[in-house]
C-alpha cells in the first residue's frame, strides 16, 4: 500500500515537472514568435512610420490590417512574413474607439469615388483639377507628381529631380503643372506633353521648404515656406522670386488663398494669426486671433470676403470678417481634440476634416443655419486617414486624399 502511494506521488511529481517544463517551453516559443513578429513590424512598418501612429490608430482586424498595409507596401510574395506581421498588428492593435469622431447626421448625401495611386508608400496628397479636367496629385515620399484621367481612371506618374519631395501641386491656366520642392528649396514646373521639368531655386538659402502654392488672376504664383517662416512670389514669365519674412517669429505660414481683390491671405500654423499680403509691395498685415494657443493649418475665402479658417489646435472652425474685424468660432462636432486640418468652400458651404479622429470625419457647415453634418471618410472597406488639403472641382465636387493609404478621392455632393 505504501509502495503504491509512493509510486503515485512520484508519478504526480514527475508529471508536474514535465508540465512545468512544457509550459516554460511553450512560453519561450510564444515569446520567440512575438519577438520575431515585432522585429518584422519594426523592419517593414515603423522604419517608415512612427510607432505612435500605430498606437494612436483606430486599430484593425487581421483582414483590415492586411488591406491597409497593402496600400503602402507589397509583401504578397512573402506570405509567411505577411502572416506574422498582420497577426501581430491585429493582436497588438485591435479595433478600438479611443479616437472615434462624433458624426452628425443630416439631409445632404455624398458619395466617395476613390483611386489608388500606383507607387506604394508615396503618401499621395493635395489633389487638384487642371483646366482640362485631369486630376493631379503630389506623391511626396516617392518624389513624384501624378495625373489621373477621371474618365478612364488611367494614371501616370512623373519622377521629379532628386530630393524635391513635393508638398503640393498646382496647375496654371495654360496647362503647366507646378509643384513645391519642399526638401530642395525649389519651385518646379512640369510640361505634361514633353515631360520637361524646369526648376526655380530660392534666391535665399534660408528659404528651404516651399510648402503650399496658388496662382492669382495675373498668373503670379504665391507660396508659403513653413519652417523658413517666409512667403514667396514667383513671376513665371521672368523666373523672378521675391521673399518676405513673417512678422512674428515661428509663425510657420501654411495654407494660402487669394481674395477677390488679389490679396493673398496666409494661415499661421505656429502662431495665432492670419496674414494679409499686399500683392504689389508684399507688405504683411497680421491679424491676431483669440487665444495664444490657436494654430491655423489652412483657410479659404467666401464670396462675401469672409476668411474661414480651421483652428487646428483648439478644435474649432473660425470666421474672420475683414470689413468689421469680427472673429467668431464654432466648436467642431468631435470637440477640442478633433484637429481640423483642410478646408474648402463650395457653393457657400464650408467643408473641412477632423484629422485628429480615426477615421477622419468630413464635416459640412452651413453658415446661414450654423448646422453641422459629418461623414466618416472610407478607404475601400476600412477607415483610415489623413486629409491634409482639399480643393474644389469645377462641377462642385470636392477633391480630397488619404495620404496614409495612397488614395485620391472625389467627394460627389448630391443636389438636394
Amino acid at each position: 500500500m505504501h509502495r503504491a502511494i509512493g509510486s503515485v506521488a512520484i508519478l504526480i511529481t514527475t508529471f508536474a515537472s514535465f508540465s512545468a517544463i512544457a509550459s516554460e517551453a511553450t512560453t519561450q516559443l510564444d515569446e520567440a514568435l512575438a519577438a520575431k513578429e515585432k522585429a518584422l513590424v519594426e523592419k517593414h512598418c515603423t522604419s517608415c512610420h512612427r510607432k505612435s501612429l500605430l498606437i494612436r490608430s483606430s486599430g484593425y482586424s487581421y483582414k483590415h490590417w492586411k488591406s491597409l498595409t497593402r496600400t503602402m507596401i507589397d509583401l504578397s510574395n512573402m506570405p509567411e512574413t505577411e502572416k506574422l506581421i498582420f497577426g501581430y498588428l491585429a493582436k497588438t492593435y485591435p479595433p478600438n474607439t479611443h479616437r472615434s469622431p462624433k458624426l452628425i447626421s443630416g439631409d445632404v448625401q455624398i458619395t466617395f469615388e476613390q483611386w489608388h495611386t500606383p507607387t506604394l508608400g508615396q503618401r499621395s496628397r493635395d489633389p487638384v483639377e487642371a483646366p482640362d479636367g485631369s486630376i493631379w496629385w503630389a506623391g511626396q515620399r516617392a518624389n513624384l507628381i501624378g495625373r489621373i484621367d477621371p474618365i478612364t481612371s488611367e494614371m501616370k506618374e512623373y519622377k521629379l529631380p532628386p530630393s524635391a519631395m513635393p508638398h503640393s501641386v498646382t496647375p496654371d491656366k495654360y496647362g503647366g503643372i507646378w509643384y513645391t520642392g519642399n526638401k530642395n528649396g525649389t519651385i518646379g514646373k512640369l510640361n505634361p506633353t514633353s515631360g520637361k521639368i524646369t526648376e526655380f531655386k530660392m534666391p535665399d538659402k534660408n528659404a528651404k521648404d516651399p510648402h503650399t502654392a496658388t496662382f492669382d488672376d495675373n498668373g503670379i504664383l504665391w507660396f508659403t515656406a513653413q519652417h523658413s517662416n517666409m512667403i514667396g512670389r514667383l513671376n513665371p514669365q521672368t523666373g523672378d522670386i521675391k521673399l518676405v519674412t513673417m512678422p512674428t517669429e515661428g509663425s510657420r505660414p501654411y495654407g494660402i488663398k487669394i481674395d477677390a481683390n488679389g490679396n493673398p491671405w496666409v494661415a499661421c500654423n505656429g502662431s495665432n494669426c492670419l496674414v494679409k499680403v499686399n500683392p504689389i509691395t508684399m507688405q504683411l498685415t497680421e491679424v491676431k486671433l483669440p487665444h495664444d494657443s490657436t494654430k491655423v493649418r489652412r483657410l479659404d475665402i467666401a464670396k462675401s470676403g469672409d476668411i474661414w479658417y480651421v483652428n487646428s489646435s483648439r478644435g474649432r472652425l473660425g470666421r474672420y470678417t475683414p470689413n468689421t474685424g469680427e472673429i467668431k468660432e464654432w466648436l467642431s462636432p468631435s470637440g477640442e481634440k478633433s484637429h481640423p486640418y483642410a478646408i474648402v468652400i463650395v457653393n457657400d458651404m464650408v467643408w473641412y476634416n477632423e484629422s485628429g479622429k480615426r477615421p477622419d470625419a468630413l464635416v459640412r457647415f452651413d453658415p446661414t443655419t450654423e448646422v453641422f453634418q459629418s461623414w466618416a471618410v472610407p478607404s475601400d472597406d476600412f477607415y483610415a486617414g489623413i486629409i491634409r488639403h482639399m480643393r474644389p472641382a469645377r462641377n462642385g465636387d470636392i477633391l480630397i486624399h488619404q495620404s496614409s493609404t495612397n488614395k485620391i478621392i472625389r467627394v460627389k455632393i448630391k443636389p438636394n
